[in-house]
């Protein structure tokens, strides 16, 4: 099974595409551009959004649900946001069909044209923020910490599974709040929770920033981003949270009485993460033999493998090793099929990513061992019957720290200084990473560094020291180094 994946460093690109579809991920829709999601590929996203789910609630925050379309107008009443989404919306015309009159199969209904057009959600600000109008009339109504999780469409041209398709699945929380120094803080806690998830959960290091005015999201008056490093050397935006200051709620006119019984208008954030996580979680510790997955996110942790073949005795201590493995919390499940030899089924679960196998046969249970394989470093071992339950949570955790330390080391070998122009080209097109470097903050210069390199401004990191210097690009003052790299 594992020569049926394309070597990383012979086509990064291809392999990304067949440890999707080897490991049961997703797979490509009869709509263009959209995927079907495996069961596989959605229990890992269950494993996601079970996690920050709870992270959510545990800062405040409810669920709710608010409509898929939107009025054509309501993206008419934020000028920045229209025009950040206007190239990606599917609008919705007509709401009939009818029997074709000239042959066989349905047409539109030329007599079913909507009076208003509706655009099938790319983000919900404008539904939301619309009603939003409704539920806030004083400060005894804020702050308001909604969030959902629904699907929305973006209509991308160029797709690859879970990193950009035209419909995905993610969580978009929008919140209102009194004043504006808790509205920022709201922004910040999120991007807090992100980058909190990707590192304990995800095992993916990344870097907390910023973004350019350039690179904001449409409407909002400050982004703040987790970036992260694939394997390949590109960086990906893997969560993104933002203030919007007043904008949407002048847009929609959401005003507050305030304790002095003046009226105020709201403060807003909105932030949002999507299956895209999935497509970083392979790219970030996936090898040529398949997917890893980091433990606290493998839907099945643990499988035991009777080798040769399923029998009485066997199959007893089996279930005995299932059931204290599952007083600890660990996933495990046994693999009973009689039809597949131990070396097939050795490959499959290497394939899908499953953290640790265990091997389970008459010689084992004679010596009182089973044999352990762990995914990462496939590493095998004979360990002690006796105790196995501790062994395996500790193993467990020993995987998920050295995914993440492994990840960190990539990072800090792909990261590069650069204080010259030719020294910054030279790592983008060579090397590769992020490359720390003096900007003087104008777009101008962002573009000109962009056309040129196709590098792109990914943060001003959270931690990055005032450090007076001059731009690599313009030679002008720069009060500290920013962080450029190709990215998806």
């Amino acid at each position: 099974m594992a020569k049926e994946i394309t070597d990383r460093a012979e086509n990064y690109s291809q392999w990304y595409l067949d440890i999707v579809k080897k490991a049961g991920l997703a797979e490509n829709s009869a709509v263009r551009g959209c995927m079907v999601i495996k069961p596989t590929g959605f229990a890992i996203w269950e494993m996601m959004k079970d996690q920050l789910d709870q992270m959510f609630k545990d800062t405040g925050h409810v669920n709710a649900y608010f409509p898929l379309f939107i009025p054509k107008s309501f993206l008419s009443k934020e000028a920045e946001h229209v025009e950040g989404f206007a190239k990606e919306c599917a609008v919705v015309t007509h709401h009939r069909l009818m029997n074709n009159p000239d042959g066989p199969g349905v047409v539109v209904d030329p007599d079913a044209k909507l009076e208003e057009e509706l655009v099938v959600r790319p983000t919900s600000e404008t539904i939301i923020w619309n009603t939003y109008k409704d539920w806030i009339k004083s400060y005894r109504d804020l702050p308001l910490l909604i969030n959902q999780w629904a699907n929305v469409v973006r209509w991308e041209i160029r797709t690859r599974p879970f990193l950009r398709t035209a419909e995905f699945l993610w969580q978009e929380g929008h919140t209102a709040h009194a004043l504006k120094v808790e509205a920022v803080e709201e922004a910040k806690m999120i991007h807090e929770v992100y980058a909190r998830f990707a590192e304990d959960y995800m095992a993916m290091p990344v870097i907390k920033g910023a973004k350019s005015a350039n690179e904001r999201f449409a409407g909002a008056l400050e982004t703040y981003t987790i970036e992260a490093l694939m394997q390949d050397g590109k960086a990906l935006q893997a969560g993104t949270s933002h203030f919007l200051g007043q904008n949407f709620a002048k847009a929609f006119d959401v005003k507050y009485l305030d304790n002095n019984n003046k009226e105020q208008y709201v403060w807003a954030t909105s932030w949002g993460v999507s299956t895209r996580l999935i497509g970083a979680l392979i790219m970030t510790h996936s090898d040529d033999d398949g997917l890893v997955i980091p433990p606290r996110l493998a839907p099945l942790q643990v499988v035991i493998i009777p080798i040769p073949k399923p029998n009485e005795m066997i199959m007893a201590e089996a279930e005995k090793i299932v059931t204290l493995l599952k007083a600890k919390g660990i996933s495990v499940k046994i693999d009973k099929d009689k039809k597949k030899r131990p070396g097939f089924k050795f490959a499959e679960y290497e394939m899908k990513g499953v953290p640790i196998r265990i091997g389970i046969g008459k010689r084992d249970l004679e010596k009182g061992e089973l044999e352990i394989a762990r995914r990462d470093t496939k590493e095998k071992m004979n360990v002690p019957i006796e105790g196995i339950e501790d062994y395996i949570a500790n193993l467990l955790e020993e995987i998920q720290a050295n995914l993440l330390a492994r990840a960190k080391a990539h990072r800090a070998e792909y990261t590069t200084e650069a204080s010259t122009y030719e020294e910054f080209k030279d790592a983008i097109a060579n090397k590769g990473g992020f490359v720390l470097a003096h900007w003087d903050g104008t777009t101008e210069t962002e573009l000109k560094i962009k056309e040129e390199t196709t590098a792109t401004l990914r943060c001003i990191p959270d931690d990055s020291p005032i450090e007076e210097g001059v731009c690599i690009y313009s030679g002008k003052p720069s009060k500290q180094k920013v962080i450029f790299a190709k990215a998806y």
